[in-house]
């Protein structure tokens, strides 16, 4: 299937992206134990299959290896693919030729002259200041290596400060990379996504699936079998596990409603808010297909609005 194609800013994304974190990272995801190289390969694959050609990465992701990856994946299809990376403010990196740099690195991993998007990965810019890095951005669209600019985990403050800034340029902000799932819904409180809207700013949503929680692999009865960082977060305990079974239930009750999964019911409801790109991650070709599920068909406004009620509570 070809998906529709969203406009953001300049640039034409899949409405639905795959976050490659844990493509590399050992760290955290455990990469190169149950799952490698050739399994995320078939994860890329599946993916430009069903249509999803954006892929988010970092420079960060597995010390470079996520960028590596992505990067060969890219040599050996025809497909147009659309590539987002981010920049990580260190504290030694204070003048625009580092931005020149650390971007000249990551296009060097992925082997491509131009990224469709350009991330700043955190607020965080010790002595460089904003005003200094987002000129060094803008600097970067005018040279051609990349088409777009944007941020992540900024605050609708800083967020508005970077359009501004930018706008001096005439250089749009084209997305805030946020957490904004189902059971995470702060962006809603705080004042990010109705300024994002305001700005015609678009939200990517990392971690739309709260690290599995809206699978609905995980529940109370095995919260005993949880393994690695998931262990320290109370929503996967057995009491966290109870609470969102409502929650839960919904999403199967609609999945079979609409034929679909808990996964594609709860990434079609992000999708719903509008002006919103989940980045769900894909470890192999089973979890990049499933994703995949959630473009091409909508739940009615009423069940976007029941599963909205059943997690204002968490």
């Amino acid at each position: 299937m070809e998906a529709t194609k969203v406009s953001v800013s300049n640039i034409s994304l899949s409405p639905l992206g795959i976050g490659t974190w844990s493509w590399g990272d050992r760290l955290f995801w455990g990469y190169g134990s149950d799952y490698g190289e050739t399994e995320v390969q078939k994860a890329f694959e599946a993916a430009i299959a069903s249509g999803v050609t954006f892929f988010d990465t970092a420079e960060v992701y597995g010390l470079g290896e996520s960028e590596r990856l992505l990067g060969r994946f890219i040599k050996q299809t025809t497909q147009p693919i659309q590539v987002a990376t981010k920049y990580f403010p260190l504290p030694w990196r204070w003048d625009k030729k580092a931005v020149a740099d650390a971007l000249t690195t990551s296009l060097k991993r992925l082997e491509v002259e131009q990224i469709a998007l350009y991330q700043v990965h955190t607020p965080f810019d010790f002595f460089m200041g904003q005003s200094t890095l987002m000129e060094a951005l803008a600097d970067e669209v005018k040279r051609g290596r990349i088409q777009s600019v944007g941020v992540s985990n900024y605050s609708a403050t800083q967020m508005t400060q970077a359009h501004d800034l930018l706008a001096k340029y005439d250089v749009p902000l084209a997305v805030n990379q946020v957490r904004y799932s189902l059971l995470t819904r702060k962006i809603e409180q705080n004042g990010i996504l109705e300024t994002a809207r305001r700005l015609g700013v678009t939200i990517l949503a990392y971690s739309p699936l709260d690290q599995g929680l809206l699978t609905g692999k995980y529940t109370s009865d095995t919260a005993n079998q949880v393994q690695g960082a998931r262990k320290l977060d109370p929503k996967f305990s057995a009491n966290g596990l109870k609470k969102i079974e409502p929650l839960i239930n919904k999403l199967k009750q609609l999945g079979e409603k609409h034929q679909k999964t808990t996964v594609q019911v709860a990434l079609n409801w992000l999708i719903a808010q509008g002006n919103v790109i989940p980045i769900p991650g894909a470890k192999n070709a089973r979890q990049a297909e499933e994703n995949a599920g959630a473009i091409g068909w909508q739940l009615s406004p009423e069940d976007v609005e029941q599963l909205g009620f059943l997690s204002l509570n968490y």
